[in-house]
């Protein structure tokens, strides 16, 4: 009941909307582990972020939209690698950049 709670309040904050939404990339993404567990861009500028993000092609972790420098942004926007997921603890939610999508914990899960 928690994660479905989570999951509801995370799409309308993120999509603006409580509407499920499709998302093409994620059938294509490996199960990967991230790389590290810190964002070493922001390690590198000094930054401290803010959440962590790892994207779902390539392992590369990066700091979340709520950060500073949005170093999970820059990658995707570098790579057109198209899903994060967050790394935090408890949590297995992944954002699709292409389709604007929040694919909730459940779904990431199948």
């Amino acid at each position: 009941m928690r994660d479905r709670l989570a999951d509801a309040v995370r799409r309308i904050v993120f999509q603006r909307s409580f509407e499920r939404r499709g998302c093409e990339h994620l059938a294509a993404v490996g199960d990967l582990e991230p790389e590290n567990s810190i964002c070493q861009s922001c390690v590198d500028a000094g930054e401290r972020p803010v959440k962590l993000r790892m994207c779902l092609t390539c392992g590369t972790v990066g700091c979340c939209d709520s950060s500073r420098l949005q170093h999970a942004r820059a990658h995707f926007e570098a790579t057109g690698h198209p899903v994060m997921r967050s790394i935090e603890p408890g949590e297995t939610w992944a954002w699709c950049y292409p389709d604007q999508t929040y694919v909730g914990t459940r779904e990431t899960a199948a």
